[in-house]
């Protein structure tokens, strides 16, 4: 304890001290020469706690007589000394009164924290631009927006591209109709180098509100796939392409709007009372707006010799005599890379004059993924929005643990207490699952607790917030795609035989490597109950094929061919055996013929099925709970690093 003698102005260190709380401090001492202010007792309190630690482990097994030896009294500094040091310093000097007394100190190594947060291994450059992506503030409501001149002139901003556009009409709401709201979202975008580019306001309308058939009809709207986003830039990174990145400006205002459609007039906008605005230009939000602006997209691309991929329709090919232009549309933000230079320049001006849009430059940033870039490869993570789920789930400690999920934890849906609000489970676990896009070590766990988000318990909370102590502790991991990587194609196939406890329902994981690059994962409850273990391997050797068959059909749609078959590697030998021998009827015959899926494309030579070990069946990982050793063994073989 430390405890001050208002008196002898000293303070003093000492375990032997009785407590008179009936009785007060300073009821005898008249004025303080410190006139009542103690605020000097709190500054010095990291350095008392360092020398306390350091004398607990020699104090712990001595006498009362020992401690009262071992008090240290300080006095405090001369005043007009402190604060001349307090300008320059902000701190208090205290110095021992006992002469020929010397201070301990710690002689504690100092050494970084395991879930501290590091950015030295890269560039300054890309240093940078990852801490000024992190520092940019965003609004979320209109009333905070108002306060700010930025947001107050980007939303005037909005609202003149929507006037020039032709948006909408200013009448009254006809009898019958009823009016959608909408409300503001608020975004920062930044250059390719992080610097601040434009303060961006988007009206969005709240397309919930819609019905079908009455102001809406056909909405389905392509966007590329992660894997498709992934085996691109791995590509790129073996091809050592450059990776260009474009955003479209209010891009849904491309999209003619068909429906009649009344909105409620957005906060900031003035017009007369009891007046509307009928849309006739798709505004984001809208149920049907995205189909509206990828139609409109697809014709003035495809007008540009390109064409859409069959594999992932939202992937645009082109091949020029220079070689090829690979264009990759995620709603109106867009990738571009390839082999010809001059064609990308030349498409980029293309598109620019057709649409507003903005050149970002290269890619450094898309849709919440990081990206660094080196002549070793590519690294993918999403620190930033790790950060925000950690901060949305509330856990303020230091507390971390060193897997996602405890060994052998077999969730049921009964267990717990039933959450009186289940909203934020719902949200954590869904911000979880795109986080998983670039952390393929939180794949399973993800998978467990998005089962019970119809009815979370506080069990099932639990186990969300062990995943998030997890990400805190990796908060900076990703995945890293090798610049020297071959292009062949590999697959892990596992899975594990009836481990739902509460339908019994196998679960099947798979992993997909193009080279060195982990490209493609699944972690996923088969749709049966599998009689036995082989069956249940066969099954999920069925989905791996079906994997393997599309991302070999989208590399050629890419300029890749692959000759040579792709490993399935798979540690069951029944169910290898099963895929090439045609007289297992016994044993096969109540298995769907889709299972049979994998002879076919293995007679065709399209797959291998090499056997492999369980202890090198990276697969595994996808599968179930892994104890610490094993879960570190299997990440690093996935190529999941922290810079």
């Amino acid at each position: 304890y430390k405890c001050y003698d208002s008196i002898k102005d000293k303070i003093i260190v000492s375990r032997n001290v009785r407590f008179c709380e009936d009785e007060s401090g300073f009821k005898n001492c008249g004025e303080s020469q410190h006139n009542n202010d103690y605020s000097f007792l709190f500054k010095f309190l990291s350095q008392c706690d360092d020398e306390m630690h350091d004398g607990d482990d020699s104090n712990t097994g001595g006498n009362d007589s020992r401690m009262a030896k071992d008090i240290i009294t300080y006095h405090r500094r001369n005043r007009q000394q402190e604060v001349g040091e307090e300008e320059h310093h902000e701190t208090i000097d205290l110095q021992p009164t006992q002469s020929g007394e010397n201070l301990r100190r710690s002689t504690r190594n100092v050494r970084q924290p395991n879930r501290f947060v590091s950015y030295e291994t890269f560039t300054p450059s890309h240093r940078a631009r990852i801490n000024v992506i992190h520092s940019h503030f965003e609004p979320s409501t209109f009333n905070e927006a108002s306060k700010y001149i930025e947001w107050k002139n980007a939303m005037l901003e909005e609202l003149d591209a929507l006037r020039k556009a032709q948006t909408w009409e200013i009448q009254d709401l006809p009898i019958g109709k009823k009016t959608i709201g909408c409300k503001w979202v608020y975004k920062v975008k930044t250059k390719s180098d992080g610097s601040l580019e434009r303060y961006k306001a988007r009206l969005v309308a709240k397309g919930y509100t819609q019905e079908y058939g009455i102001d809406y009809e056909e909405t389905f709207a392509p966007v590329a796939r992660m894997t498709t986003v992934r085996t691109l830039i791995a590509l790129a990174s073996v091809k050592n392409w450059n990776i260009y990145q474009m955003d479209v400006k209010n891009a849904f205002l491309n999209g003619d709007l068909m429906e009649e459609v009344y909105m409620e007039v957005p906060p900031g906008l003035s017009v007369p009372q009891r007046k509307v605005l009928r849309l006739k230009k798709a505004l984001y939000g809208l149920k049907q707006a995205p189909k509206a602006w990828f139609d409109r997209f697809n014709s003035v691309i495809s007008d540009y010799g390109f064409h859409s991929c069959l594999t992932d329709t939202a992937l645009f090919v082109k091949y020029t005599t220079a070689g090829i232009i690979i264009l990759l549309l995620y709603v109106d933000d867009m990738i571009i890379t390839g082999s010809d230079k001059e064609g990308i320049k030349e498409c980029k001006k293309l598109l620019q004059e057709t649409f507003e849009m903005k050149d970002l430059g290269f890619l450094t940033y898309f849709l919440g993924i990081e990206v660094a870039y080196s002549t070793r490869g590519y690294f993918l993570s999403q620190t930033k929005f790790a950060a925000e789920i950690i901060a949305k789930s509330g856990i303020t400690d230091d507390k971390v643990t060193e897997t996602p999920e405890a060994v052998g934890s077999k969730m049921k849906i009964d267990d717990g207490v039933p959450l009186a609000n289940p909203t934020p489970y719902r949200q954590l676990v869904g911000s979880l699952m795109y986080l998983s896009i670039t952390r393929p070590d939180i794949a399973h766990a993800v998978h467990t607790v998005s089962q019970f988000q119809h009815a979370p318990s506080t069990v099932h909370m639990g186990a969300v917030l062990r995943i998030i102590r997890y990400i805190k502790g990796t908060i900076n991991k990703g995945v890293f795609m090798s610049s020297s990587s071959s292009l062949n194609l590999i697959a892990y196939t596992d899975a594990d035989w009836g481990g739902d406890p509460n339908d019994r329902h196998s679960t099947t994981g798979f992993c997909v490597f193009l080279g060195e690059s982990l490209i493609s994962w699944k972690c996923k409850k088969q749709q049966k109950v599998s009689l036995s273990s082989t069956e249940a391997e066969y099954r999920a050797m069925a989905s791996t094929t079906m994997e393997i068959v599309w991302l070999r059909q989208m590399l050629l749609d890419m300029g890749i061919k692959i000759e040579e078959p792709t490993d399935l590697c798979c540690d069951n030998k029944s169910s290898i055996y099963i895929a090439k021998n045609q007289t297992f009827h016994e044993r096969t015959k109540h298995i769907e013929m889709d299972c049979h899926y994998v002879r076919e494309e293995f007679l065709k030579k399209t797959i291998k099925l090499p056997y492999v070990s369980s202890e090198f069946q990276l697969a595994d990982f996808f599968t179930k709970p892994l104890c610490s050793p094993r879960f570190n063994f299997l990440l690093d073989k996935l190529s999941v690093i922290a810079p």
